[in-house]
């Protein structure tokens, strides 16, 4: 009987000490993200983003500015994907999105969206196949994994999803490969529909709608070796980062965040799309070329500055650091 007890206590003391190995191993790989946000809520820092419809009689071209024939849009489909995104279903899940998971607003609903309280047509088998070209905000944020399903669920479409920057969904797009855009570049979206790439969807007075929005944000390491937390503006900000020369993390893509970080460096340094405009920063400055999520990793990876849009951030944050 001795023995039997004094083998149970020796069983029931090996398993504590596995188990509280086992606690100490999760502490030592916890990961923990040191990319922190250092400037947000300035003006310029805005990021809207909208939705267009493309044009089936658009002069579409391949990436040579070669004419594409026999290019078949889905306008049917377009039109009600594009009146649902704007329903009240969908703007209130839009508007909700994130703030029960990451205790914030990922994004939110323009004051002035218009919401759309037509009918939305039901999908057949000609319509049902809808090519959506977006950005990697709003696919790495998660929000289209949330709104897409109940889209499909409700109407029947399946929507297949071209995820890039705007300067490339919009590429796409003028090469016929999508039947409606989400994207958010007001320059680009602009050059988009007065090449005649846009068309006007039932129930709207012109060919963009911008219905939510949220906030670019300035990240960079929690030790923030430029100072840039204590900076009066993000334009004072970015100023720092260049004066130190501190590494920067670009998007590079002609993407809607890349459009808007360029415009938030000091004029004198010159950084625009071209390569050959940062040639001599490149000590400091790596243009990526990327998605948002993969540019957070290398931020993180390097300890750089990044300007990224808030819900990738935080969804970033959220997954410690990992970024699919």
């Amino acid at each position: 009987m001795k023995k039997l007890l004094a083998l149970l206590l020796a069983v029931m003391m090996i398993v504590s000490f596995a188990a509280c190995g086992s606690k100490d191993d999760d502490k030592q790989n916890e990961v923990v993200v040191n990319t922190t946000i250092l400037k947000e809520a300035d003006d310029k820092m805005l990021n809207t983003y909208s939705v267009i419809a493309v044009n089936p009689e658009a002069p579409f071209e391949d990436a040579d500015k070669n004419p594409v024939t026999d290019v078949i849009i889905n306008t049917a489909g377009a039109e009600a994907l594009y009146q649902w995104l704007v329903s009240k279903e969908a703007l209130d899940m839009a508007g909700k999105y994130g703030v029960e998971e990451y205790g914030s607003n990922l994004f939110y609903v323009k004051e002035d969206a218009p919401v759309y309280e037509g009918e939305i047509a039901q999908a057949t088998e000609e319509t049902k196949a809808i090519r959506l070209s977006t950005t990697t905000s709003v696919k790495d944020s998660g929000l289209l994994g949330k709104l897409l399903p109940e889209f499909e669920n409700k109407y029947g479409y399946k929507v297949e999803v071209y995820s890039a920057g705007t300067g490339k969904s919009i590429a796409n797009a003028k090469m016929g490969n999508a039947d409606i855009i989400l994207v958010h570049s007001k320059s680009q979206e602009e050059a988009f529909i007065n090449a005649g790439f846009a068309k006007v969807v039932n129930g709207f007075t012109a060919e963009r709608t911008s219905f939510i929005y949220n906030y670019y944000v300035l990240c960079g390491p929690s030790e923030d070796p430029a100072g840039v937390k204590n900076a009066a503006t993000v334009t004072d900000a970015f100023k720092l980062i260049a004066d130190g020369k501190h590494k920067f993390i670009s998007r590079g893509d002609a993407s809607g965040t890349h459009t808007k970080e360029i415009s938030l460096w000091p004029a004198e340094l010159g950084i625009t799309a071209d390569a050959a405009s940062f040639a001599n920063y490149t000590e400091w400055y790596t243009s990526a070329n990327t998605g948002m999520g993969a540019c957070l990793v290398m931020a993180e990876e390097s300890d750089a500055y990044i300007l990224t849009d808030k819900a990738t951030f935080l969804t970033f944050v959220s997954n410690d650091g990992v970024m699919n």
